[in-house]
């Protein structure tokens, strides 16, 4: 009867507080939104997992000597993991449209606002009492505005390890509601004849431009913020490798066996940060309140600035600044999709990688700022 009620208190039913049940919940539906809704299912699958495994009383996977807790230690504390994802992105990135019409870097750079006013509105709410962020948690949060999954998770390593978990999943999620966020906004702040503007075809862009443009980019930006170097020298090498055409190899392995690998860690690592006692406070829903804020905020300002550069200039579609956020190519996507509904002539999609990209370096730059001035 003793080894019955030993085996029974050793349980993970008897030991399990209803924090670590609550969360096991959430987790599932983590994977439901992956697998069946197919919401970022990349990421949402190992992180949903990974917090399923965390959250076993008894296990102990994501402390001390747990596999996930090493995966974390080793990939995502040393920032290792978010930077190989970043060199795979950089792979797989066409700087065509962008070199093609260099004003879209304007739109990129407009987008990343959304970063900026919601550290703002962190801080805020923490001197109104109603939160509790130091100024590196802000920050962190703010991130989440640029949309990019990688490097929110990069930033939130450096300054504020204990949001990681919600920070991602905010992250992620919102990137993977693009095509519901977005929509709304665009059309609020666009008028029916500025949706329907055709844009001129991008000219061809030259081997050597192609080649050329992420040395300079690295050493413009890396020597004026040298904390903005590990991220985007990471993007502008996967970037050379795929231009210049001498590595094939290298460059196939880092679009794909590399990336898929790192990402299933990447996953699992953040899952691990979903433990109970981290992610069910009060914090959680004012970084998820925050993330939306920030994300609505950069599409509208990349929206308003390319209507301001149409009204200088003319011949942009206000539409193409949504895609400022760097949701790639999704926000691209959104951006020709909503285009289309107003004129079945108007092809957005290679207009809009160009602010696309840009929202990449823009991001990249931000995030430099954070960890240069608070990290």
């Amino acid at each position: 009867m003793d080894k019955v009620i030993q085996l029974w208190t050793d349980s993970g039913l008897y030991q399990m507080e209803p924090g670590q049940a609550i969360m096991l919940v959430i987790c599932l539906f983590l994977l439901y939104l992956a697998i069946v809704k197919q919401f970022e299912p990349l990421l949402l699958l190992p992180i949903g997992f990974g917090g399923i495994l965390a959250n076993i009383p008894g296990a102990g996977l994501a402390v001390g000597d747990g596999i996930l807790h090493m995966i974390y230690d080793v990939g995502i504390s040393t920032g290792a993991f978010p930077l190989i994802i970043f060199m795979g992105v950089g792979a797989m990135t066409d700087f065509g449209p962008l070199l093609a019409n260099p004003k879209t870097l304007l739109l990129g750079a407009a987008a990343q606002f959304g970063i900026f006013a919601t550290l703002l509105g962190a801080v805020g709410l923490t001197d109104l009492g109603l939160m509790d962020f130091t100024l590196k948690e802000a920050a962190a949060i703010g991130i989440i505005g640029g949309a990019d999954g990688p490097t929110a998770i990069y930033v939130a390593s450096k300054l504020a390890p204990d949001l990681l978990g919600a920070i991602a999943v905010a992250a992620y999620s919102y990137m993977a509601l693009v095509p519901l966020i977005q929509p709304p906004i665009m059309r609020a702040l666009t008028t029916e004849a500025e949706r329907s503007i055709e844009m001129s075809q991008l000219r061809e862009v030259s081997k050597a431009e192609k080649i050329i443009f992420p040395l300079i980019l690295l050493l413009l930006v890396a020597l004026l913020l040298p904390s903005a170097a590990p991220l985007l020298g990471m993007f502008c090498f996967g970037n050379l490798m795929k231009e210049s055409g001498v590595v094939d190899r290298l460059s196939d392995t880092t679009q794909n066996a590399l990336i898929n690998i790192v990402t299933i860690f990447l996953g699992l690592g953040v899952g691990s940060k979903l433990m109970a006692e981290q992610f069910l406070d009060i914090q959680t829903l004012g970084i998820l309140a925050l993330g939306i804020v920030a994300f609505g905020i950069g599409t509208a300002t990349g929206v308003l600035m390319a209507k301001l550069m149409n009204k200088i200039s003319g011949g942009i579609n206000p539409l193409i600044g949504a895609a400022g956020v760097s949701a790639v190519p999704m926000a691209a996507r959104v951006a020709n999709k909503v285009g289309l509904e107003s004129n079945p002539h108007n092809f957005l999609l290679m207009h809009a990688m160009g602010p696309n990209v840009a929202g990449v370096i823009g991001s990249a730059v931000a995030a430099g700022i954070m960890i240069n001035y608070l990290g």
